[in-house]
């Protein structure tokens, strides 16, 4: 028995999707079919106006509805400190932690050479407009290969600017069992590590 055509596409447009493969989309699209018109209607919808509405921030490049971000638009925020992170996503998972007062720049990415992603791919030259002496920026990026060569760039293009260039610490989760962490992890703990008295 072959695939119905529309279930067929539905599938392969959900498989585009990061973090969804075929397995995924074909749950994902079984699941829409059962559910009634109008909820799919709503979600389509939806979609459409996020699509729509949606913009980057011209200052900070993460998304926003607005002509600047809230975010940006905030008088409370520290604007002495300047986080930089590689996509939207990382903004909110700092802004849960309820930690950090100050603003953001989002890069869009990293330098990935085997990509054909250099610095003048990303949105390192408007962090840089940004930077005036004294300022403090925070690089916020992955572990990976291409986030610490990122963030290696980022502090030989700060630095002559004045910034005081700070990299989050890498460490142990709350919680987490020292026998399970990675090596890369423990070294990174102890190298970060604070004192306490």
């Amino acid at each position: 028995m072959g695939t119905p055509s529309s279930l067929a596409q539905l599938i392969r447009e959900l498989s585009r999707l990061p973090g969804i493969g075929p397995k995924s989309a074909q749950r994902l699209a079984y699941y829409l079919f059962g559910q009634p018109e109008q909820e799919v209607a709503r979600l389509a919808e939806v979609l459409l106006a996020a699509k729509r509405d949606l913009h980057d921030c011209p200052r900070c490049f993460g998304v926003t509805d607005r002509e600047l971000c809230e975010i940006c638009s905030d008088p409370q925020r520290d604007a002495a400190q300047i986080c930089v992170v590689e996509e939207p996503g990382d903004v909110l998972a700092i802004e849960r932690s309820g930690e950090y007062r100050g603003l953001y720049h989002v890069l869009r990415g990293v330098i990935s050479p085997m990509r054909g992603v250099g610095p003048g791919s990303l949105r390192i030259a408007a962090l840089l407009e940004r930077v005036v002496p004294g300022v403090e920026v925070i690089l916020a990026t992955s572990t990976t290969v291409e986030g610490e060569a990122t963030s290696l760039y980022l502090q030989q293009e700060l630095v002559p600017l004045g910034a005081r260039v700070s990299r989050i610490a890498y460490g142990l989760p709350v919680g987490g069992a020292l026998e399970y962490a990675d090596e890369v992890t423990l070294g990174r703990a102890l190298a970060g590590r604070q004192v306490v008295s």
